[in-house]
């Protein structure tokens, strides 16, 4: 079965052509025009997917060597996300599917995520432990089986990603910040300053970041360096890396908690933050220590793309599960 999946949650236009589970072509887009206002503005957003979607299907189509009337299937994100880009998304795969008389369903962003590490060689086998860690989102997941999960804990208000985001933002760094602080930190001394880590209640698998993100500013404003004029090169780099290492501390510490209670071998990471390279080594050490196996996917796949949704809807359709043309966007949708 062919299918072509689209992603247009927020700020990546993308399409990919997956053939039984094997993906022939992944086509990102990426929308730079939001770095000067240091986030994603949901109306800019959904105007350069309304001008990048038809030329980022056809390349899809044409890398993946196939033409749309050999689509089997359309796949589109119906949430979470900002609701007018999924919109544009989501609308054009209905279009395309009612077109070619092909069944069409909806996927959550989310099970995109949760199923990439699907999409290379070695796979994580069931059960395994996911966490999801991304701009938008911070969760544990069990997967049991396919489509079988339970959500074991998620964040209570900023994400990883979002608080990357805004550190970077209080430092003058740009957007996205992941990448930026993840380059600075390798220079800096992750133990210069003792940024809070945050647990919560004994035995809770929930997250929460806003703390070490107030924490960063109370110190810039402590010590004078909210104008950056006044931050020399290893003093930024050393808040980078403190900062850094007070996030990866927790992801960490919960997932292999996580892993124990449940008696998991395998463990996946996924989503934006997944490309972070401290986390990735410190889950790797953590995951040998333990005789565990840790799973992370290329960076194509750690950031929103179309191959993950094209991955989900091929694992649907083979089930039967198609969508009405009238399924809505959903802003919020929940993991269930």
């Amino acid at each position: 079965m062919l299918v072509l999946g689209i992603e247009t949650s927020c700020d990546e236009t993308s399409a990919a052509v997956v053939e039984e589970g094997a993906v022939k072509s992944n086509v990102i887009s990426s929308q730079l025009v939001h770095a000067k206002y240091g986030g994603v503005v949901p109306e800019l957003a959904s105007r350069a997917h309304q001008r990048l979607i038809i030329d980022v299907v056809d390349e899809a189509l044409k890398t993946a060597g196939v033409t749309k009337d050999q689509i089997e299937g359309v796949a589109a994100t119906q949430g979470p996300g900002l609701v007018g880009a999924l919109l544009v998304g989501l609308n054009f795969g209905k279009a395309l599917a009612y077109g070619l008389k092909v069944p069409f369903v909806g996927v959550n962003h989310m099970e995109g995520h949760l199923y990439s590490n699907m999409l290379i060689e070695k796979k994580p086998t069931y059960p395994f432990l996911a966490l999801i860690v991304s701009g938008g989102h911070t969760m544990l997941v069990l997967v049991d089986s396919p489509f079988e999960h339970r959500l074991l804990g998620q964040t209570r208000d900023d994400a990883s990603g979002e608080a990357f985001d805004k550190v970077a933002k209080m430092l003058g760094l740009g957007y996205p910040g992941g990448p930026i602080i993840d380059k600075l930190a390798k220079m800096g001394n992750p133990a210069a300053i003792r940024f809070p880590r945050t647990y919560l209640d004994q035995g809770s698998y929930d997250f929460s970041f806003s703390g070490v993100k107030t924490a960063v500013l109370y110190y810039l404003r402590n010590n004078r360096l909210t104008d950056h004029a006044n931050l020399s090169e290893q003093r930024l780099a050393d808040i980078c890396a403190s900062f850094q290492m007070s996030v990866v501390d927790v992801l960490v510490d919960k997932t292999l908690t996580a892993a124990r209670e449940f008696g998991v071998h395998d463990v996946t990471i996924a989503g934006g933050v997944s490309a972070n390279s401290l986390l990735r080594s410190r889950m790797d050490e953590a995951c040998k220590g333990e005789g565990r196996w840790l799973f992370y996917p290329p960076l194509e796949y750690c950031m929103d793309n179309g191959a993950m949704i094209a991955y989900v809807g091929w694992m649907k359709l083979l089930r039967g599960v198609t969508s009405s043309m009238e399924l809505p966007a959903v802003a919020n949708l929940e993991l269930v």
